[in-house]
């Protein structure tokens, strides 16, 4: 399964931000008064309106015409990073990993410093299963402090896959304190991919949830429990004992919670192995 590529522009904002840029008329000035214009957009270039056409593309889920798009863009501007980085994303939504790496790499190579293309190139040593390789990516992009709260997320997963928990729990940290909501937000910007799928949902949700207590966060921390529970992780009852529950655990939320059964008790659903 693979991580999904987050696109936070909205299709209706991004053609009306073109039609403004295009049809916003001039202020008429008279010569003998001074007139202050009010304020507009400058007119859009043609590598801004192509860029938009496949970020349309893509916020359409048109991933093969988005990569004609953009390849047709790379044509003139064949070290243009953002796009051969987009171009990367759209061939990871089709499950080409091997191509999106390859268009990852030219656009790090095109911009040493451009953080989401190391990051991507982590998913998709991630989604081979290459997870030291992951790790050294996502270390590699956080000093360049953009995106951190997904590029540390992605470290955790990355870290979650290794068998590397205390790593992967300091990462979690890290990237809830720098957004609460980085493990629930639906949308992010064009340009990065947060992963979504870990190699183990059970312990997982039971980290995340520790995660969400450790800051204190009753409502999510008793959500990730439950989802723990859910998926059959037999140790899910360890946060009645576990430190790292003790600000959340007289909650009620998850107090009823770890006073249930587990659904596979009654059959429905057997516990995977931790």
């Amino acid at each position: 399964m693979k991580p999904a590529a987050l696109f936070a522009i909205p299709l209706t904002l991004l053609l009306a931000t073109a039609a403004r840029a295009q049809q916003e008329p001039a202020v008429p000035v008279a010569s003998s008064q001074t007139v202050s214009a009010p304020a507009t957009a400058a007119p859009m270039t043609p590598l801004q309106i192509a860029v938009m056409r496949g970020d349309i593309l893509m916020a359409r889920k048109e991933f093969r015409e988005a990569i004609r798009a953009y390849e047709q863009i790379l044509g003139e501007h064949p070290k243009d990073a953002e796009v051969l980085n987009k171009m990367g994303i759209a061939f990871q939504q089709l499950d080409y990993l091997k191509t999106a790496g390859h268009c990852y790499k030219k656009s790090m190579k095109a911009d040493r410093r451009y953080a989401s293309a190391v990051n991507n190139l982590g998913t998709v040593e991630y989604e081979e299963h290459h997870y030291g390789k992951a790790i050294k990516l996502y270390n590699q992009a956080v000093p360049l402090g953009q995106d951190l709260s997904i590029v540390y997320s992605n470290l955790g997963y990355a870290y979650f896959a290794d068998k590397k928990y205390p790593k992967a729990m300091s990462s979690f940290e890290q990237a809830l304190a720098l957004d609460p909501d980085v493990f629930t937000r639906k949308s992010e910007n064009g340009t990065i991919v947060q992963q979504r799928t870990a190699t183990d949902p059970g312990l997982f949700y039971y980290f995340v949830a520790k995660t969400y207590a450790l800051a204190g966060d009753a409502e999510h921390a008793a959500h990730y429990l439950k989802l723990a529970r859910d998926d059959g992780y037999k140790e899910f009852l360890n946060a009645q004992t576990d430190p790292a529950f003790a600000k959340v655990i007289a909650d009620p939320r998850v107090k009823d919670l770890l006073v249930m059964p587990p659904p596979y008790a009654s059959g429905r659903k057997q516990p995977r192995s931790s």
